[in-house]
């Protein structure tokens, strides 16, 4: 949709050599990491996992699934007949059960990358060979840079990492990432592993990382370097509130906001990433299990779709949707049911289990068994695990030297930069080190190290605290303040003695997994513990300004620290990663301009307090008050909205085109051309010419930046659209986002191309796109410019 000006930011920002360097790992860290290399140092180096080793066993030639000549279609279905009803079921779990008189070893699918290679699964795990790898800040904070090269610039590191541990068999080639559900309410403990609550933001996401762990260097469109997974299909977004717990809880939806909200990431991933898989769900949807919803799985995903993949389960789903949900009366046909849906993998052995006893009772055949495995067969012909030694293929170099590389880490660092968010800045940000002689540092998380990288996390290179940052800057005092961040007494005596005598301070407060976490939801917005209190106190004795750093996944309602006017700013870091620390510093002392915008609304605890987390509306209800969710539809008051961020200088907006009316060309017998329509379908002849690119249909906006500051930054540009109020369409929606290095007083175009029938239709009440007639508001900053689209 959007063009690229020439101005528009690359991934990778600022290249001082302020942000470049590279700080030692703390000693108890280094010393760890070292005792761990001893401790392997005399182990042979492992050998991957794969088929096909015709080079160890040449009789192995003959088959035509080794065959690498021939199609990789032709070598899946030579493949399949030759097994046995036994092995192929071996084949729907996540533990391939190895078929030794074909070649065929065990292996693992289940690994996880949501922000760096994981622990997570057993397909994966750390050694003296590979002590660690690039941990990158948890998936919200990545979000808030609104960059997408950066997504897939990070899928790219992460996937090569994946590659160099799988040669020395520390890893597999499936992952299970990323996350792409919708940030739907601000309680949810897994929302930090999400892009937001934005669904165009999130469908960039979700195809950027994709592309950037799923492509090749191949001149094969159809390789893979490592599959990944989008996950959780569908409307999932409770975990464990209030009693209320993922494996029981029935999502309800409306088709609306289905199609509007929640289904468009894993289109995109489908569609737009061609991902290699997408996983469906604990959680049932209007009384489905989503694992065992054909409508859902044969008919959106592969159907609409057209995935080239599996569908994988959630971890035990299917045992779920028979203990836990009691859909099925046996567990044979909890197996049937599923893959008869077209579920093609089970997390689990459930599968295992189960499923020759249901082809025995009829109630599904080989045949689906055959579809299933297929899929799964292919994914795994794509990555190469058939086509003999991985050393001799494309990224058979790879290996633990590749791994938490100089540049590798400094991406990390990069983007917790880049998604930095300055929500507060009175004008004592940022601080200038020669006017510090002491900073006091202060806070639960000031000098936490596995806090920062979030879950479903790794074993990092190597940490940098927000207390190591700061310090190697300027000279520091510190002291936590709370033993954890749920702490039920604060030291607010030392703090306040230690603000009082420091230059200036900085808190470092917030959440870490004990609070938000998988299977750990939030009943309130407040910060925990004593946090609040231990601000508010030390704020007042200070003698100098203080600046409070907020490390969580979701928002917290601070409206206090907001109002207060010893608080001279605020800045939010989500879980930064390994070098969150140096990312802090380098924010904090102004050698990085912040850019960060937030991807999620901050709400006030009063929205929780009356809004129920099982609600899964999207839209507000006048008739009971129910207020929205989201920026998109969310009226009410907030402690910082959607997009919220500001910068280290000014920049400004100017609209230079765009259209005032967009006339649609209707055929003859069109119904609307004889009677009043308040909107048209989004696909017809009047359309067409949108697709093409030579009607008036499709059209383009520019817009003039300027940074009228006195040093350069970047900036994120914003194109928003109002829609008329028909078909109960977003009060606000995002069109595109485009990000912009502008140096002082200097000036650039940014182009968006907007397509009518796509960019500017909304959901109706029966999940169909519709483009709303009359006046169309278009948003960049401040900048309101009126659209009118008639036939």
């Amino acid at each position: 949709m959007i063009s690229q000006e020439s101005k528009l930011l690359n991934t990778m920002g600022s290249s001082s050599p302020l942000t470049r360097r590279n700080r030692a790992p703390s000693s108890v860290f280094s010393l760890f990491l070292f005792f761990l290399c001893l401790l392997d140092s005399s182990n042979a180096q492992s050998t991957p996992v794969f088929a096909c080793d015709v080079a160890g066993n040449p009789s192995l030639a003959a088959y035509g699934f080794c065959n690498t000549a021939i199609k990789i279609e032709y070598r899946v279905a030579d493949l399949v007949a030759r097994l046995t009803l036994q092995e192929k079921i071996g084949v729907l779990t996540s533990k391939l059960h190895g078929v030794t008189r074909l070649g065929i070893p065990t292996y693992e699918w289940w690994s996880e990358a949501l922000h760096g290679v994981s622990y997570v699964g057993p397909g994966t795990h750390f050694s003296g060979q590979v002590p660690g790898a690039t941990s990158f800040p948890q998936v919200i904070l990545t979000a808030a840079s609104f960059n997408v090269s950066l997504f897939q610039a990070i899928g790219k590191v992460v996937s090569t990492e994946a590659r160099a541990m799988y040669n020395v068999g520390l890893a597999g080639l499936t992952y299970w990432s990323p996350n792409v559900n919708i940030f739907r309410d601000p309680r949810w403990g897994r929302g930090q592993e999400t892009p937001g609550e934005d669904p165009l933001l999130s469908s960039k996401y979700a195809t950027g990382y994709v592309k950037g762990l799923q492509e090749t260097d191949s001149s094969d469109a159809n390789r893979l370097k490592v599959a990944a997974c989008c996950k959780h299909y569908t409307a999932y977004d409770v975990d464990n509130w209030k009693g209320v717990e993922r494996y029981s809880f029935n999502a309800v939806v409306n088709q609306q906001d289905l199609d509007d909200t929640y289904q468009p990431p894993f289109k995109s991933c489908v569609v737009d990433g061609n991902v290699a898989s997408v996983m469906c769900s604990y959680n049932k949807v209007n009384g489905k299990p989503t694992c065992a919803d054909p409508d859902l799985l044969s008919g959106v995903i592969r159907g609409e779709w057209k995935l080239n993949g599996y569908i994988v389960s959630d971890c035990d789903s299917v045992d779920v949707l028979y203990k836990n949900q009691h859909y099925t009366k046996t567990p044979e046909e909890a197996a049937a049911i599923s893959i008869n849906a077209g579920l093609d993998l089970n997390c689990g052995y459930f599968l295992g289990d189960h499923t020759e006893a249901a082809v025995k009772a009829g109630l599904v055949n080989e045949a689906a068994i055959d579809k299933a495995i297929s899929n799964n067969f292919l994914t795994l012909m794509r990555l190469g695990f058939f086509d003999g030694d991985p050393k001799k293929q494309i990224y058979g170099g790879l290996g633990p030297k590749d791994v938490c590389t100089p540049a590798n880490q400094e991406l990390a660092a990069e983007a917790a930069r880049q998604g930095i968010v300055l929500l507060k800045n009175t004008g004592s940000l940022p601080l200038s080190p020669k006017a510090i002689k002491t900073l006091a540092v202060i806070g639960p998380n000031a000098n936490v190290t596995k806090t920062m990288i979030g879950n479903y996390e790794g074993t990092p290179c190597k940490y940098t605290t927000p207390l190591q940052g700061l310090a190697g800057t300027v000279s520091t005092t510190y002291l936590p303040g709370c033993s954890n961040v749920a702490c039920a007494v604060a030291d607010v005596a030392g703090a306040t003695k230690l603000a009082a005598s420091a230059d200036a301070t900085v808190l470092v407060i917030g959440a870490d997994q004990s609070i938000e976490a998988e299977s750990r939801d939030r009943v309130d917005l407040n910060l925990p513990g004593q946090q609040q209190d231990l601000v508010t106190q030390v704020a007042k004795a200070a003698k100098g300004p203080v600046f409070l750093v907020i490390m969580s996944g979701g928002g917290f309602d601070i409206t206090f620290a907001k109002n207060d006017a010893k608080i001279a700013g605020i800045l939010w870091v989500g879980y930064p990663g390994e070098a969150g620390g140096i990312a802090i510093a380098d924010v904090i002392f102004g050698r990085y301009n912040p850019s960060g915008r937030l991807p999620m609304t901050w709400y006030p605890q009063s929205y929780v307090e009356k809004v129920p987390m099982t609600n899964m509306n999207m839209r507000p209800d006048n008739s009971n008050g129910y207020p929205g969710r989201t920026y998109r539809f969310y009226t009410g008051e907030t402690v910082y909205a959607f997009g919220d961020g500001l910068s280290y200088t000014k920049f400004s907006h100017s609209l230079v085109k765009a259209p005032r009316l967009v006339s649609l060309s209707l055929e003859e017998n069109h119904v609307c051309r004889s009677s009043e329509c308040q909107s048209l379908k989004a696909i017809g002849p009047h359309c067409d010419n949108v697709v093409s690119g030579t009607g008036r249909t499709a059209f383009e906006v520019q817009i003039k930046v300027q940074n009228g500051g006195d040093r350069e930054g970047i900036h994120t540009v914003f194109l928003f659209t109002t829609p008329p109020a028909v078909h109960g369409s977003p009060r606000k929606h995002l069109l595109g986002f485009e990000k912009i290095r502008l140096g002082k007083m200097e000036e650039a175009v940014v182009k968006f191309k907007v397509d009518v029938c796509k960019d500017l239709s909304v959901v109706d009440e029966v999940g169909k796109r519709k483009i709303g007639l009359g006046q169309h508001l278009l948003h960049v900053g401040d900048v309101k410019h009126s659209l009118s689209i008639r036939i």
